[in-house]
């Protein structure tokens, strides 16, 4: 299976190609900062890693990118490359959760030799909020236990719970931890027991995402390709900030 994987919806820019030669899986990968360098950086560097693989777009079996949640500009930057190279290619798209991407990160950091355990997965939002959500691993497979949402720090609890089985590995894996500290913890007892790891959604844990993905028909055509943004806006309307200040004043006013 030939694969091209890429992320830009955190400060880190993750780009990996994999090729199949007589069934051994050979990768290619780059990371480079992201942000607003990823709109300029990023398909100059997947034509590098393409070259560098020998493949042409046209032989992949899918294009790959990380759809979010995660950063708005990122999350639009790699659609669009996606869409406009897998248009011109006539290959399909497939939209890899970035939050189940740091959940295979996480696991195959720390739990690589464990057939299941259970991950929450963090991404900082901003605004004081992260985005959540826990999967279960187990027999080479994942799956959704708590959905993606966004919480304050101290609502963890709506996206994670402790594993029913006492002795299943649990890992709550992000780049929350060093933003949000303490503040991202479980009031329970059992909690203690987590590992925390730093993790990203990068795009070599979307590659050995890709062959579930792709068994269960998640592969859509280019023009149906679409981003997860879960927090639906980052700002306040006109409108919004003048009603809420009349409403402060109104409650302070004699």
């Amino acid at each position: 299976m030939n694969l091209l994987a890429f992320d830009t919806g955190t400060e880190m820019m993750s780009i990996a190609v994999s090729r199949t030669v007589d069934r051994q899986v050979q990768l290619w990968q780059h990371t480079a900062s992201g942000g607003a360098k990823a709109s300029t950086d990023l398909i100059p560097a997947i034509l590098a890693l393409v070259q560098q693989a020998g493949l042409r777009l046209d032989v992949l079996d899918a294009i790959c990118f990380g759809s979010g949640p995660g950063s708005f500009t990122g999350l639009r930057t790699a659609c669009s490359v996606a869409q406009g190279l897998a248009f011109g290619a006539n290959v399909p798209v497939l939209a890899v959760d970035s939050l189940l991407a740091v959940a295979e990160e996480a696991r195959y950091q720390a739990l690589d030799k464990q057939a299941s355990c259970i991950v929450t997965a963090l991404l900082d939002a901003r605004m004081d909020e992260m985005y959540g959500a826990t999967y279960r691993f187990d027999a080479c497979q994942w799956t959704e236990l708590a959905s993606s949402s966004l919480v304050k720090p101290e609502e963890l609890g709506r996206v994670a719970s402790v594993p029913p089985e006492p002795a299943m590995p649990w890992v709550m894996a992000g780049n929350v931890f060093a933003v949000y500290g303490e503040r991202v913890a479980l009031h329970d007892p059992a909690a203690e027991t987590a590992l925390r790891i730093t993790a990203l959604p990068t795009a070599t844990a979307m590659l050995r995402l890709a062959p579930q993905l792709l068994a269960a028909g998640k592969a859509v055509s280019a023009e149906h390709a679409l981003p997860s943004y879960i927090r639906d806006k980052v700002a306040k309307t006109t409108a919004e900030r003048m009603a809420e200040k009349a409403a402060a004043l109104a409650t302070t006013s004699p």
